[in-house]
């Protein structure tokens, strides 16, 4: 196994801006890191355990099937289209009692219909596995990597999702982080979408 290059994978698909990132800062801006940190749990395990599911083969079938694909890659960007509303209109903190972020579970469920979640599992098993090799080990190997780098490349988010939040005490500049993560989040699918 390549270690380096697969660490550096891990850091780069993990700490760009998608689904998972953008949603993590937008919670951490209204509700603090102690609350967004289930969420950020259940992505951190929901991701490694979704590469190791995938590269053992458990997902060939259903990416096998070119309408089921599609169902999953729609269904996908739906959900975080609704998310994208979800956030650009949350209430600030003082205007009643907000919507608490997503939990463990919700984090963990979220990466099936994930597009990066997909597209990254998809390319880093074939990418830095070995033929010929046990593949068992080698995708353990990968969970593994991914489940160390997730959780500090989520902690970035959320401080600038904290950070942001403090600086951010009027509901109109809370009004405006909300709906710039939303935008991006929104933009986030492009790519995943062609």
């Amino acid at each position: 196994m390549d270690w380096l290059p697969l660490l550096g994978f891990a850091i780069a698909s993990s700490v760009t801006p998608g689904p998972n990132v953008l949603m993590v800062a937008a919670a951490a801006a209204g509700h603090g890191l102690r609350r967004v940190m289930p969420h950020m749990l259940g992505v951190t395990f929901g991701f490694g355990g979704m590469i190791l599911l995938v590269g053992l083969g458990l997902a060939g079938p259903l990416l096998a099937s070119r309408t089921l694909h599609e169902v999953l890659r729609w269904a996908g960007a739906a959900w975080l289209l609704w998310l994208a509303w979800k956030i650009a209109t949350a209430p600030p903190p003082e205007a009643g009692p907000a919507r608490p972020p997503l939990g463990f579970i919700g984090g963990a469920l979220f990466q099936w219909v994930n597009p990066k979640a997909w597209m990254i599992a998809a390319a880093v098993v074939p990418a830095f596995t070995r033929p010929g090799e046990p593949m068992l080990p080698q995708v353990l190997a990968i969970s593994l990597v991914f489940l160390a780098i997730t959780m500090p490349c989520l902690l970035v988010w959320a401080g600038i999702g904290v950070s942001a939040g403090r600086l951010l005490h009027s509901p109109g500049r809370l009004r405006v982080f909300n709906v710039t993560m939303a935008v991006l989040l929104v933009a986030s699918l492009i790519p995943m979408l062609r």
